[in-house]
């Protein structure tokens, strides 16, 4: 999801912000937003790795338990949409601090929840701090430094998000064997409190722009030609993926009898892997960007389908999770690429369209993986969810097109919005 945030503005600022951009990078407060990314995507990611013992402690099965994941997508999804546009007349360093805020009670409230239906309300808090700041991050970042070091800085917020995907889930499996899962909460929660308070002393005053802010651009990009079949070739290719990973733990506890210090090993290998992943797919779409759009679920798909067929034990096992996550690693950035090419004149509308189609595809996956689970246990979940990512791979072959898109005049019905 790198890339992906990296064009979420959603047109809540303007795009001529280079008249107001300082004349020197303010590196501190833009590592402040880095952790704020970090922050907020461990705790998104925490209960892919503990649902085993959420669920016995709380009473209700692993599915339920999954749908943690679930409510916070959903949240996020919205929030990233409306809350910049409900907050536009606010400073923007209030609001961040005020996510940072609500990321931290969040994860406290979470560790001390005695019920599902507790864990899930303070979940729908991570959601609106997470959808929230990742909208308004890249239009802040604008704000920190001179227009020739954007890029930079931009790369150096979202590498949060490439440090929390290695981090979170092996650390919460690690830190819940050791002290129950609560504790992987509280350690969630002292990392938002560090980020607040570093972002206290390191954020400036950013007041607000005057400008309207409006979702009406989004749907003029949605209705452009090609568009929304690829959003649809999106929404598939991170849903399979999300119905996988939200359960990879009951997977390899159940089918394989991992242990907990081997499943940490393992869930660092995926993540580790991941990031190799996202490099990977940038040096396959300088050569072929359709073929990184194709090749990365299919691999996907086909990983899945090996860790339920194959006999994989031990390093086999590990290395068929780590060839995963080195799969999905490309997934995220190639239709970050794919969009920021077709929609060039509006990179910020398109990008946070892509945020909210990531977010709404990991609540599809969370609650899809939940029902297959229900109906016919883990190993019908790795099956669906490799099916999935094979018919992604299918339908993005046949009707996703990578060329550069013309610019289109909005139409009738997006003027009236």
């Amino acid at each position: 999801m790198t890339d992906i945030a990296c064009c979420s503005a959603l047109n809540t600022e303007p795009d001529d912000v280079t008249h107001e951009a300082p004349v020197s990078a303010a590196w501190l407060a833009v590592f402040s937003l880095t952790m704020g990314v970090f922050g907020l995507l461990t705790a998104e990611y925490l209960p892919a790795s503990l649902l085993t013992p959420m669920a016995a402690e709380l009473g209700v099965s692993e599915a339920l338990a999954g749908q943690s994941v679930t409510v916070t997508a959903v949240v996020a999804l919205f929030s990233g949409l409306f809350v910049p546009v409900l907050t536009r007349g606010l400073d923007r360093r209030v609001v961040l601090l005020a996510f940072s805020t609500l990321m931290i009670a969040s994860n406290l409230l979470v560790a001390v929840s005695s019920s599902m239906t507790i864990l899930l309300v303070m979940r729908v808090f991570l959601g609106i701090a997470l959808g929230g700041f990742w909208a308004m991050a890249a239009a802040v970042t604008m704000r920190l430094v001179p227009p020739t070091l954007l890029p930079r800085a931009i790369s150096v917020v979202f590498s949060g998000i490439a440090v929390g995907t290695v981090v979170s889930v092996p650390l919460g499996s690690y830190l819940g064997d050791l002290f129950g899962w609560r504790s992987a909460f509280y350690a969630a929660a002292a990392i938002g409190l560090t980020t607040l308070v570093f972002q206290v002393f390191t954020l400036p005053q950013l007041a607000p722009r005057k400008t309207t802010a409006r979702l009406r651009t989004v749907l003029d990009v949605v209705l452009r030609p090609g568009i929304a079949i690829g959003m649809l070739g999106c929404i598939l290719a991170h849903t399979g993926h999300y119905a996988l990973f939200t359960y990879i733990r009951p997977f390899l506890e159940s089918t394989a009898g991992v242990g907990a210090d081997a499943l940490a090993l393992m869930l660092l290998g995926f993540g580790v892997a991941n990031f190799v992943g996202t490099l990977l797919g940038g040096w396959l779409m300088e050569r072929s960007l359709r073929g990184t759009l194709v090749l990365m679920p299919a691999l996907v798909g086909i990983a899945g389908l090996a860790l339920v067929f194959l006999p994989a034990s031990g390093l086999g096992l590990a290395l068929l999770v780590a060839f995963w996550g080195l799969a999905f690693g490309g997934v995220p950035v190639a239709w970050s690429t794919w969009v920021a090419r077709l929609v060039p004149d509006q990179a910020e509308s398109a990008g946070g369209m892509v945020v909210a189609s990531v977010q709404g595809a990991i609540a599809a996956g969370a609650a899809s993986g939940g029902l297959m689970f229900g109906l016919s246990g883990i190993v019908g979940v790795f099956v669906g969810g490799s099916i999935v990512m094979l018919l992604a791979t299918l339908f993005i072959a046949s009707y996703v097109r990578t060329g550069a898109q013309v610019e289109v005049k909005p139409t009738s019905a997006s003027m009236h919005l």
